[in-house]
């Protein structure tokens, strides 16, 4: 960037829009091996894009976050006694915080 373009303004959203972009911590091998980075990562809805993920974070749990990248996981299709049905489509967000700083998902949301 050049020193005369500005960054755009940060996003500003309600505390309750925040509740409802982050729906779930992911809890899985691969997730906990990259909160060893600085990556944190969610499950959000499929609707909410980069800028609302970025807010949300800052704004729920108090850090600075330095990058978004978001991954739309197509659902499965599974069979129960013989009935084919399809899991649903979601999203996830892996979110890279600055340096030193971490969010415990084991004690929730205030």
């Amino acid at each position: 960037m050049s020193e005369t373009a500005t960054k755009k303004p940060a996003i500003v959203i309600s505390r309750e829009k925040m509740y409802q972009t982050i729906l779930a911590p992911v809890i899985t091998e691969k997730a906990t091996g990259l909160a060893e980075q600085n990556q944190v990562t969610f499950k959000v809805p499929l609707t909410a894009t980069k800028p609302e993920i970025k807010a949300s974070v800052e704004g729920l749990f108090g850090v600075q976050v330095l990058a978004v990248n978001t991954i739309l996981t197509k659902g499965k299709t599974k069979r129960v006694r013989g009935r084919e049905g399809r899991r649903s489509d979601f999203k996830k967000a892996i979110v890279r915080l600055a340096e030193g700083q971490s969010i415990d998902l084991t004690t929730g949301l205030a």
